[in-house]
C-alpha cells in the first residue's frame, strides 16, 4: 500500500560555522577509536561531531565546526582517507585524514550530494547529487586524492509523484562486478539506473530496474553471498526483494511494506543494511519511527520480524554494531542518537535516547 507522504523538499542549507577552538587532528585524537556524527546547519547542527564510549555509554566531543552539513560520507579500509559530502545547492566533496585535516576540497559538479561509495580497489568514488539527479565520477589516485575533476553522469526521467518528481534525484550509488558497473537510484526517475565503466570516460548508461510509478526509489543493499538485492523505497514504504544478474539488471522476486499492518499514517522509508552473516535486514521507517526487521530465507525472499521504536522522531540513518550488540540510530527530527540492544537472533530491544544532537543525520566509524 502506498502512503501519502508529505513534501520533503531538500533542505536549504545555510547556515555559519562557529570558530573552531581547536584543530581537528586533535579533537578526534581525543576520541580514537570512537564514531563520527554529520549534522545539518540549519537544523541547529554543530559541524562534524566525535562520539566516544566510556561506562556510561556514547557522548560527543567537541564539534569540528568547519566541516559541515557531512550527510553521508565513506572511510577508504586501505589509505584511512575519509571523503564526506557537503550537501548544499553548490554541492562539494571534503577529502580528509584519518584525523579530518583536509587534504582537498572539490565540486561534485552537482546539487546536494546525499551518498557516495568507493570501488573496491580504491581507485574510483562516485557520489549521488540529489537535486540536480546526476552522478560524480571520480579517479583517485594511489594516495586517495581526486585527479582533476569529476566526470558528470546526468539522469534522465520523471514519475507521477508532482512534488517529489519532478526530474531525477539520484539518492545512491554503488559499484559492482569489480568496478566495472555503478548502479544509481534514482528517486524522481523511480529508477535504478547501471552505468558500465570502460577504460578512461568511456561510459555506457542503461535502465538496471524499474519500480512501479510513484515508488520513489532511495536505497539499495546487497546481500554478502547471493546474486540478491533490495531496494527501499522512500515514498511507497516497500522494500524488493531483486535477483542481481551478471550484465548488472535487476530482476523483481517480491515486495513487502516496509511499515506494520493497517498503518494510515505519513512516512517514509529511509536508510537498509544487511548484517554481516546475511541472515537480517533492517529498514528505517521516518514518521512511523520505527527499524523494520526481516528475516532473510536461503534463498534471499524477506519474512517480518518485528518492528521497533527507533528512540525518536525520523530516523535517518543507523549503524549496525553487531560486535558490540547494538544499533545506534540518528534522529534525525528529535536531534538525537539513539542506542538499541541488538541481540543474537537480530531483533532489537527497547530505545535508550542516548546522545543529544541537533539536525544528526548521518554516522560513522
Amino acid at each position: 500500500m502506498t502512503i501519502s507522504v508529505p513534501p520533503l523538499t531538500r533542505r536549504a542549507l545555510i547556515g555559519s560555522a562557529v570558530a573552531l577552538g581547536s584543530c581537528p587532528s586533535a579533537l578526534f585524537a581525543r576520541g580514537a577509536g570512537g564514531l563520527i556524527a554529520g549534522t545539518y546547519v540549519n537544523e541547529g547542527g554543530p559541524g562534524l561531531v566525535p562520539l566516544s564510549r566510556g561506562a556510561q555509554g556514547w557522548t560527543a566531543g567537541t564539534p569540528v565546526a568547519t566541516i559541515r552539513n557531512a550527510s553521508f560520507g565513506v572511510r577508504s579500509a586501505a589509505t584511512g582517507v575519509r571523503y564526506l559530502l557537503d550537501e548544499q545547492s553548490q554541492g562539494m566533496l571534503g577529502v580528509y585524514t584519518g584525523g579530518l585535516e583536509k587534504l582537498a576540497m572539490t565540486s561534485t559538479l552537482g546539487a546536494d550530494p546525499c551518498h557516495a561509495a568507493l570501488s573496491a580497489d580504491g581507485q574510483r568514488l562516485a557520489v549521488a547529487n540529489y537535486s540536480s539527479g546526476s552522478v560524480a565520477l571520480f579517479a583517485l589516485d594511489g594516495a586517495g586524492r581526486p585527479i582533476g575533476a569529476a566526470r558528470r553522469i546526468q539522469h534522465e526521467g520523471s514519475g507521477p509523484n508532482r512534488e517529489r518528481q519532478t526530474g531525477p534525484h539520484a539518492h545512491w550509488v554503488g559499484f559492482a562486478a569489480g568496478g566495472r558497473q555503478l548502479h544509481s537510484v534514482d528517486l524522481g526517475a523511480d529508477a535504478v539506473f547501471l552505468h558500465r565503466l570502460g577504460a578512461g570516460d568511456d561510459v555506457d548508461t542503461s535502465i538496471a530496474y524499474r519500480t512501479e510509478p510513484g515508488a520513489g526509489p532511495r536505497h539499495l543493499a546487497r546481500h554478502p553471498r547471493l546474486p540478491i538485492a533490495y531496494l527501499v523505497t522512500e515514498l511507497a514504504n516497500t522494500v524488493t526483494v531483486l535477483r542481481a544478474h551478471p550484465d548488472g539488471r535487476f530482476t523483481a522476486l517480491a515486495t513487502l511494506s516496509t511499515l506494520p499492518k493497517g498503518f494510515t499514517g505519513a512516512s517514509a522509508g529511509a536508510h537498509i543494511a544487511v548484517n554481516a552473516a546475511g541472515t537480517r535486514l533492517y529498514i528505517s521507517n521516518r514518521g512511523h519511527d520505527s527499524i523494520a526487521v526481516f528475516a532473510i530465507q536461503r534463498d534471499g525472499r524477506l519474512t517480518l520480524l518485528q518492528h521497533a521504536d527507533c528512540g525518536g522522531h525520523w530516523p535517518r540513518l543507523f549503524l549496525l554494531r553487531e560486535a558490540d550488540g547494538e544499533m545506534l540510530v540518528a534522529n534525525e527530527r528529535s536531534g538525537n542518537i539513539a542506542r538499541l540492544p541488538l541481540g543474537r537472533d537480530g531483533r532489537l530491544g527497547a530505545a535508550a535516547r542516548g546522545v543529544t544532537l541537533p539536525g544528526v543525520v548521518f554516522l560513522s566509524a
